[in-house]
């Protein structure tokens, strides 16, 4: 060949880390299998390197480590850096690479491998839970909305009127057994749905409606319903307890009567069966052109009825409400008081409210402080004059306590004026659980 050829032969290789240097042929024995994967050759001497802390190969160095001469790409570059250090690991590598075959040995991840023994036992374990049914999960009590906002039995007074948290367990305790069974309008309605609130929870709200006089808004808040929601919940507790209440016979005979009329009532006012007064709510002033009359009275739009009260304080008669223009003659009539009473019954009123010839059919009196006669009272006039006041004192104090539920603080919805006279009856009737009345049987004021 002549020259020209042998400067073909001599191939120059424009690489960073090779400066023109002449291809050799290595050995047959440094060379990679057929089929081998080739990976980037590694420089092998210190003096390759420039720089320290972040060094950077040399111009001109020469790459002398592949993976087909024994070295372990996947050494960490601290561990090749150190000498002496990892030189155990490469023998091993080579040692499992020669049993296993390169390809194994080198493999970067264990995915490829058969996985161990205890992976295999989690793997049936987590099979075998998904086989099973999902486990029914009780979901926790919530608990009831009372014990929430009454901690003390001064909470208890001011959301219920109940005077202590025992009192109002009782109530409750009482009315459960027919509560659970309690069917709303809606239900009756339509197909039966499910109560949004715990039964107990939704004696509470109505208790805070009535008692607390909460506006339905705040309460819906409160209890995270909506304000439908409230409102017939205020319904049906209104009209359910009225039931249960109302079928009390709260009504005493004279028996009864004499056997808790304290003392001093009992010496000058003997025949006492029942105090009565006149109480009045307002009401919202209907859209009708008609009702506005009716409703009219000497001050607003109000409504009033008839409350009876034994000698002992407690609540036995209350009347349902009429249109305040009506008269007291007419509201005795209408109220239903009188075919209540018996003969010799004596009936304690102020003056003009209950008729004496209507009380004189039934055969029962109305009773009056004695009239003055002379300039000065006798003794004994003054005596049964201070009983009487002690007499018509005890209804004050009653029609106080009804006056305490502070839905009746301010002007009743026309909303609720199908039930107010449930709401009325029941807010009566609910006075008897506050404890006795305040009374003072020595000296009657």
């Amino acid at each position: 060949m002549d020259e020209n050829d042998n400067s073909r032969d001599e191939r120059v290789y424009d690489c960073p880390w090779i400066s023109n240097q002449p291809e050799t042929v290595e050995s047959s024995d440094d060379l990679p299998e057929v089929g081998a994967e080739i990976v980037n050759p590694v420089p092998s001497q210190r003096e390759d390197y420039v720089g320290r802390g972040r060094r950077r190969l040399k111009k001109g160095a020469i790459p002398s480590k592949f993976p087909w001469n024994n070295f372990n790409p996947s050494q960490s570059v601290c561990e090749r850096s150190r000498p002496g250090v990892g030189l155990r690991e490469e023998e091993d590598s080579v040692e499992t690479a020669e049993g296993q075959g390169w390809l194994s040995a080198m493999a970067d991840h264990d995915y490829a491998l058969p996985p161990k023994a205890d992976a295999e036992e989690e793997t049936q374990r987590l099979e075998s839970e998904q086989q099973l049914p999902p486990a029914e999960v009780t979901p926790p009590l919530k608990q009831p909305q009372c014990h929430r906002f009454c901690a003390s039995d001064s909470d208890f007074r001011v959301y219920t009127r109940f005077p202590s948290e025992q009192v109002f367990m009782a109530f409750w305790d009482a009315l459960q057994p027919s509560a659970s069974r309690l069917v709303s309008w809606t239900k009756a309605q339509g197909p039966a749905l499910q109560h949004q609130l715990p039964l107990i929870d939704e004696c509470f709200l109505f208790l805070c409606r009535v008692a607390a006089g909460l506006k339905e808004e705040a309460l819906a808040s409160i209890f995270d319903v909506s304000v439908s929601t409230v409102s017939r919940v205020v319904i049906v507790w209104a009209n359910y307890l009225f039931q249960v209440l109302g079928a009390e016979p709260v009504w005493m005979t004279r028996a009864q009567v004499q056997a808790t009329m304290p003392h001093t009532f009992r010496r000058l006012c003997p025949a006492v069966r029942v105090i009565v007064d006149c109480a009045a709510v307002r009401c919202e002033r209907p859209a009708s052109p008609t009702l506005p009359s009716q409703t009219w009275s000497s001050k607003s739009n109000t409504l009033k009825g008839v409350v009876g009260v034994a000698p002992c304080g407690v609540v036995t008669f209350v009347s349902k409400l009429f249109t305040g223009s009506m008269s007291d003659k007419e509201l005795t009539m209408r109220c239903g008081l009188l075919p209540l009473l018996s003969c010799g019954d004596g009936v304690v009123a102020h003056e003009g409210f209950v008729a004496e010839e209507e009380l004189a059919q039934t055969g029962a009196h109305l009773i009056l402080p004695p009239l003055k006669s002379t300039s000065r009272l006798s003794a004994a006039e003054a005596h049964k004059t201070r009983a009487m006041a002690g007499l018509r004192a005890q209804v004050q104090r009653a029609l106080r306590r009804v006056k305490q539920y502070h839905i009746w603080d301010s002007v009743v919805p026309l909303s609720l004026s199908g039930t107010i006279n449930q709401l009325w009856a029941v807010c009566c009737l609910l006075t008897h659980y506050q404890g006795p009345a305040e009374t003072h049987t020595d000296t009657p004021q």
